[in-house]
């Protein structure tokens, strides 16, 4: 029985193969020009093989062909210009790097059939791509351990003997599992600018040199190297291993959990490695010896004062803040009760209340918002950066510091956690009317010549009403109890203004407080 000539029989069984020659494992721009210039000559994905200048045996397959040598990617340097998702061009920068022989196949194959078949890109199950998908990840992977993975130790090479200021050289030895190290290299160069370093691989080695010294450096790639190239252990590795014991928390150890994240075949190149057994054998027994432990007791940043039952009691009564006699008599007083104040939420969470500071009868009584950070730990108003502000303008103004009084509309600190720090938070209208009477009480104990209103919260308080700062600053008010109130903004926006524009601010703030001389 003959044999048909079916069109269809000769496609799948191409009479000769094209054989590629990229210029190395990971020439992603080879590959690129060559993909080019097979898909302008229509070459099918199965009359190509790939292969690169550094595999040491060729395509037996393509050896045979006579009518189709080997072709290097250069050839079609003149090649059009294809059109591809930039999705694709990212899958190819990773499954370049990967060691699987067949991964230039792959990707030309998925090419081809992007150009063949648009609705490809839109399938998340075809094979091609899963595979491609697969080897990218696994790239990835590999990329994170070797920046996880990697230690280095110190030798005193002959460009130390010869310049100790340019300090040792630090050599790692690592064994990835792709072709990565030329991707990773920048990673360590960012890191690790100032310092001398090499990383030894099988396949290549890399080296960062500074020039001169200083200045801008360069990566140095190299040929592979031997495990027994690398340095032995140093004094360094054993500090690191010592931190690496103190660290080891045995109330979060989880195995499998840290072999996913720590294979072992990773191990034998991690100091540390020789620990891990035994510090996991008795991570249940110091467990239950940190459970057994006593609970720490927080302590407050400040201490609190010993104060008599019968004035706290007094002091936190919702109907009455005061001694049954009426209004505190004096500013120790004041602050006592103050101190243990709970009518806000405020209080509970701050260091300590901060009382106004002066001496009574002060001509002129300044009023802010609220304590910050520097005024809730040391107990004194204005004390920050805000009142060093202040301080500069009553200098500039011949105004005495000591003859002044500053204190707060809110007495506690508020605030939202952000990592260790304490970023201020405005104070509510509950929460400053809830503070009122101790800025009542306070004025009625200092008797101030005339008062201050540094910002819109302390002149609402103040005021008894909104007050528009900003259109009535440099203006005297006069409450209704007779006392005058100069409004002008707090010390605090002046920092937070744009550089360029601080100048001026400070000017007219200067020419705002200069009112005060006249009364």
């Amino acid at each position: 029985m003959g044999v048909m000539n079916d069109p269809l029989t000769t496609d799948l069984f191409p009479q000769a193969l094209l054989a590629m020659t990229l210029q190395g494992q990971t020439d992603l721009d080879g590959f690129r020009r060559a993909a080019r210039g097979l898909l302008a000559q229509q070459m099918l994905p199965e009359q190509v093989s790939w292969h690169s200048a550094s595999d040491a045996t060729q395509d037996l397959f393509a050896a045979a062909a006579p009518l189709s040598p080997y072709v290097h990617n250069g050839a079609f340097s003149d090649a059009p210009v294809v059109s591809v998702p930039p999705e694709f061009l990212t899958l190819c920068e990773s499954v370049i790097l990967h060691t699987d022989p067949g991964r230039f196949g792959l990707l030309y194959r998925i090419l081809w059939r992007l150009m063949h078949e648009p609705g490809l890109r839109h399938d998340p199950l075809d094979a091609d791509m899963m595979k491609a998908q697969h080897m990218a990840q696994a790239v990835r992977r590999d990329m994170h351990k070797m920046k996880a993975f990697v230690r280095f130790r110190s030798v005193q090479d002959e460009t130390f003997r010869s310049r100790p200021e340019d300090g040792p050289l630090h050599v790692a030895w690592f064994e990835p599992v792709h072709h990565i190290v030329e991707a990773v290299a920048p990673f360590f160069a960012r890191r690790f600018t100032q310092m001398r370093w090499a990383i030894l691989t099988p396949e290549c080695s890399v080296e960062w040199r500074c020039v001169d010294g200083d200045g801008p450096g360069s990566l140095v790639f190299g040929p592979g190297a031997r495990k027994e190239d690398a340095p032995p252990p140093d004094a360094g590795e054993q500090l690191w291993l010592t931190y690496y014991q103190h660290i080891f928390n045995p109330a979060r150890l989880k195995m499998k959990m840290m072999q996913k994240e720590m294979p072992r075949k990773y191990w034998k190149n991690l100091p540390e490695a020789d620990m891990i057994h035994t510090l996991a054998g008795g991570a249940s027994e110091n467990s239950l010896r940190m459970i057994d432990q006593p609970a720490t007791v927080t302590a407050r940043r400040m201490p609190s004062p010993a104060i008599p039952i019968s004035i706290i009691h007094e002091a936190v009564h919702a109907d009455s803040h005061r001694p049954a006699g009426g209004r505190p008599s004096s500013l120790a007083e004041l602050h006592t009760a103050t101190n243990h104040c709970r009518e806000c939420p405020i209080g509970a969470c701050a260091t300590q209340a901060v009382n106004g500071e002066g001496p009574l009868g002060a001509g002129i009584m300044f009023v802010g918002e609220q304590p910050g950070d520097h005024e809730d730990v040391r107990g004194k108003p204005f004390v920050g950066p805000a009142g060093q502000l202040l301080e500069r303008a009553l200098a500039e103004l011949s105004i005495n510091r000591d003859q002044v009084f500053v204190s707060n509309a809110v007495r506690h600190f508020k605030y939202e956690l952000r990592g260790k720090r304490r970023i201020h938070k405005t104070p509510s209208q509950r929460e400053a009317a809830a503070c009122l009477h101790w800025l009542e009480d306070e004025i009625a104990v200092v008797k101030p010549g005339m008062l201050v209103a540094l910002g819109a919260s302390a002149a609402r308080s103040l005021m008894g009403r909104a007050i528009p700062v900003t259109a009535s600053r440099g203006q005297i008010l006069e409450r209704d109890d007779g006392h005058k109130v100069l409004i002008t903004l707090h010390p605090s926006a002046l920092l937070r203004m744009p550089p360029e524009a601080q100048d001026e601010a400070w000017t007219a703030w200067l020419q705002d407080l200069s009112r005060l001389k006249n009364h």
